[in-house]
This record gives structure tokens, C-alpha cells and sequence, in this order.
């Protein structure tokens, strides 16, 4: 069965019939040009259709956010990625952003601020649990209560920004089989990638980082590794593969697990 295609309402198009968005949902680099990641956009438009939550997309007009180049050392090039993103959002009246990418929700509530850029933050995980807490978004039980699952925290959502609880009930709420790698919430490793190293070779060394957290996801057993960002799905996938699990284990978004246990 074929799913049915949804309409992403464009900033644009709204504000030339004079209307504005509650949100807006910044989609990022990755959910704009990663195949992978396109997909875990998709889940999330979906589940604000399913909502009927008042948001639109920049569409052509989102840039990146500068996070990388700071990231990377390169501030001057960051200031003016980041000036330019602040007067386009200036230009719609922009008051709350809903992120799906850790990197850009931390530069959006923390850093955009010293610029001038202040806006209500959300990240999409925090929004998720609050309608699951409202009762306004019911995820069907029964098709993944007895799937093993284990949660993966994103460095710039957990130690950055001390969100945990937020994952684990959504995923508490869906399966009975959720567990626990053993270095989890503060104490979780990098997946590798954080920090600019996303687009840099690997240093020398013994093992890659992606490959040691692969590790610590298979040792619980699940056959389901949640992640909540493009760069920590990346790398677990690429960690599966290098285990020769890519086909036993799946690595899916949160926003992923929703749509298909909803099946929407």
C-alpha cells in the first residue's frame, strides 16, 4: 500500500496571502540533501499533518545555520551564515522554530541569541512528547510493544542541552522492550561525528568511535536503535554495516517509529 503524499506548506507561499505559521520547521542541511535523512523529515511533516499544527518550511530560502563552520574554527564565515538565516526568519516574523537536528536546535537556543536571533526553540522531540502527554498524538501500542528497542543520545540534545526524558517516554510509550545501553544520558559516547568531525577524516587510532557505540547498541540485544539526529544516524548505520548487521538490526528515527506504529 502506498503512502500518501502530504502538501509542506511554504513560508513563502503563506506570507503572500497574508498568513503566518505558529512554526517554522527548520529542516537542515541534512534533511535537505541526505537521502537518508529526507526520510525522517517526511515522518515528522507527516505526524503535523496528522496534528494540524500551523507551520511551514523556508524551503529554497533555508540556509545553514553556520553551526559546522564554528564548529570547524571558521568564525567569521559562521557570523555571516548566521546573519543571513537571522534576517530571513526577521523578514517572516519568525517567534518559534521546531528543529529534527540537535546541531541546529543548540546553535538556535544558545548561540543565535549573541547576534540578536531570539526565538522559542523546540526541538522536535520535545514536541512529540508533549502531544503524546496531551493526548493529542495516540501512538498505537500494539504494533511494536514487544520490539527491543535502545536509544541513542545525541551529544548536542543530552550533555548540550539535557534532554532526555523526552526520547524515552515516547519510546517507553510504544514498546515494553525498551532498554538501556550501558553508557547512556551523560555518561553516553560521542557516535563520532560531533564537534565539525562529521566532515574531516578520521584520526589515527585503534578503533573509530562510530564503531565502539555500534558496540555498545548491540550488546543490549535490541533489534531497533533509535537516534534523534542526521549525524548520529549516519554513523550508527555505518557502524551496522561494519558489523554485517545492517540486515538483523535497524537504525530509525523516533519520528520514523511514530509513523510506523501509527501507521500513518
Amino acid at each position: 500500500m502506498e503512502t500518501p503524499k502530504i502538501k509542506v506548506p511554504v513560508m513563502s507561499d503563506l506570507w503572500s496571502r497574508g498568513e503566518k505559521p505558529e512554526y517554522l520547521f527548520w529542516v537542515g542541511c541534512a534533511g535537505a540533501f541526505d537521502n537518508r535523512y529526507k526520510k525522517v523529515v517526511r515522518a515528522f511533516a507527516r505526524i503535523l499533518t496528522h496534528l494540524d499544527v500551523s507551520y511551514a518550511v523556508l524551503g529554497k530560502e533555508e540556509t545553514c545555520t553556520g553551526d559546522p563552520a564554528r564548529r570547524a574554527g571558521n568564525e567569521m564565515l559562521y557570523q555571516m551564515q548566521a546573519l543571513r538565516v537571522i534576517e530571513i526568519l526577521g523578514k517572516y516574523e519568525v517567534k518559534k522554530i521546531i528543529t529534527i537536528c540537535p546541531h541546529c536546535y543548540n546553535i538556535f537556543r544558545n548561540e543565535f541569541p549573541d547576534l540578536g536571533g531570539k526565538y522559542e526553540v523546540i526541538n522536535y522531540l520535545q514536541f512529540l512528547h508533549r502531544n503524546v502527554e496531551e493526548g493529542k498524538l495516540i501512538i498505537n501500542k500494539s504494533s511494536l510493544i514487544n520490539t527491543v528497542i535502545t536509544y541513542h543520545d545525541p551529544c548536542y540534545l543530552g550533555r548540550a542541552n539535557d534532554i532526555y526524558e523526552a526520547p524515552r517516554a515516547i519510546l517507553g510509550s510504544m514498546t515494553t522492550g525498551f532498554v538501556e545501553m550501558q553508557r547512556n544520558r551523560s555518561y553516553a559516547l560521542c557516535c563520532g561525528a560531533g564537534g565539525g568531525q562529521m566532515f574531516k577524516e578520521a584520526e589515527k587510532g585503534n578503533k573509530g568511535i562510530f564503531i565502539e557505540r555500534t558496540e555498545d547498541a548491540l550488546a543490549t540485544g535490541a533489534s531497533v536503535i533509535a537516534t534523534a539526529c542526521p549525524f548520529c544516524m549516519t554513523m550508527i548505520t555505518d557502524g551496522l554495516k561494519y558489523k554485517n548487521k545492517e540486515d538483523e538490526i535497524r537504525n530509525l528515527d523516533i519520528a520514523e517509529l511514530i509513523v510506523q506504529s501509527m501507521r500513518l
